[in-house]
């Protein structure tokens, strides 16, 4: 039987479900997909906890129903996506000094590297996710990439460090686990959608990736093939939603479907006599709403997250250096004229990304070319290359970056029982 991976995207909007296994030439193929609504999450962050349960077994419930016996069983586990507003990111490096200098560099002293890497001291509340090197120094020679089968005394890296608020992912863990399901990694959405959408090439040459969800815009910016920059907005398509809703003075759901339906990012594309009429409450006359005012009030949302994530590009001191330009995907992706209003804003090439990148041609293949769906087809993406990398030096030698996170909390109550004890000894010496 073909391995299969289990992707679960916990959306603002929507929580997604993604069954895969990988076919005899390195390509994926979704054999099963489920998604429901998502109640309990609000801009990433789970704020209630029975319904967000609820959503993820509805979704793993229906996926279960989609696929035959051969594959059901084997939906205990999954990758886990992550975003919110308290996803952080930082730069830090790290040192190994080794011993036995006639054997090269392995996998081991690499992981050994980076494992030190989640023992740094965080701030209260704040815990490591993801320690990501970008480049390795042997004894001060710079600028490997590939430092396996090197000899040398002073291995050292450059690490790109994801943090986020310990409460935030502990919750999201605990809803998974409570849903029935093991939780094998949690992943940042931006990275996970990457895995979708972006060629090497691209990460190569420099690029931005740009995933506009329902409650957060996450960005990543990838230049010579590593993950240099990642930044999350808190806004959304949601925010998007909300600002048509108070404008047009109607029911929120009333808003959406014009968004979907009649939104643009680009006033200037409407025309100026189209009207939508909308039906107004029990009693009340219908409301007509301009197309072209309802483009303004889109554009003006969409030109702030756009202005945001071109600081973000700033900020990562690459935006001249950026030949891919920049990728859109997730369900923002999908206003009309929004690629047009990014190029205007950024100066940037820009394109939409689908999530077909590294997927076989299949029947499904149509249904799932959304950008809505690159998160969780990335997330699928991801346990395969976590698979590789475990298969190239062992299962046991390998700590997932759940395990990792686990043994930071158990580190921090540790030593807070052990200052504990020690204070105690303390009062007992000073009476005696």
């Amino acid at each position: 039987m073909s391995k299969v991976v289990v992707g679960l995207d916990i959306g603002t909007t929507k929580i997604a479900c993604f069954v895969g296994t990988r076919n005899e030439h390195g390509k994926i193929e979704i054999l099963a997909m489920g998604q429901a609504e998502s109640l309990g999450v609000a801009r990433g962050i789970v704020e209630n906890i029975e319904k967000t349960i609820q959503s993820i077994r509805s979704a793993v419930e229906q996926t279960q129903e989609s696929i035959n016996g051969e594959y059901e069983l084997l939906i205990r586990s999954a990758y886990v996506g992550v975003a919110g507003q308290h996803i952080k990111s930082m730069q830090h490096r790290g040192m190994l000094t080794r011993s036995n200098l006639e054997n090269e560099i392995s996998q081991l002293d690499l992981d050994a590297l980076e494992d030190d890497m989640y023992k740094m001291l965080m701030p209260p509340g704040e815990q490591i996710i993801k320690v990501i090197p970008k480049q390795y120094i042997i004894d001060n020679q710079q600028g490997i990439k590939e430092p396996i089968g090197h000899a040398g005394v002073r291995l050292e890296a450059n690490f790109h460090i994801i943090t986020g608020n310990v409460g935030a992912c502990t919750n999201i863990m605990r809803c998974v686990s409570r849903a029935g399901l093991e939780v094998k990694d949690l992943v940042l959405e931006p990275m996970a959608s990457a895995e979708a959408v972006l060629s090497s090439e691209e990460k190569e040459a420099g690029v931005v990736l740009v995933d506009i969800g329902g409650g957060t815009t996450d960005i990543a910016v990838f230049h010579d093939g590593i993950i240099q920059h990642t930044a999350i907005i808190p806004f959304g398509g949601n925010s998007i939603t909300e600002d048509i809703k108070e404008g047009c003075m109607i029911m929120r759901n009333q808003a959406e479907r014009l968004k979907v339906k009649f939104g643009s990012a680009l006033p200037s594309e409407s025309q100026e006599n189209e009207i939508v009429c909308i039906p107004g409450l029990r009693g009340r006359e219908p409301k007509e709403i301009s197309v072209r005012n309802l483009a303004s009030i889109i554009s003006a949302r969409m030109t702030e997250i756009i202005e945001l994530v071109d600081y973000e590009i700033i900020n990562s001191g690459l935006k001249k250096k950026l030949i891919g330009g920049i990728v859109v995907t997730g369900g923002g992706a999908q206003l009309k004229h929004v690629k047009q209003l990014f190029e205007y804003v950024t100066g940037l090439d820009t394109r939409i990304g689908l999530p077909t990148e590294h997927l076989a041609n299949t029947n499904e293949l149509d249904k799932l070319a959304s950008p809505m769906y690159s998160t969780g087809i990335g997330l699928v993406l991801n346990g395969f290359n976590d698979l590789d990398r475990k298969g190239k030096i062992g299962e046991s030698a390998t700590t997932t970056g759940t395990e990792k996170i686990a043994r930071q909390t158990d580190k921090r109550r540790t030593g807070f029982f052990e200052s504990l004890v020690e204070k105690g000894k303390s009062w007992f010496i000073e009476e005696d």
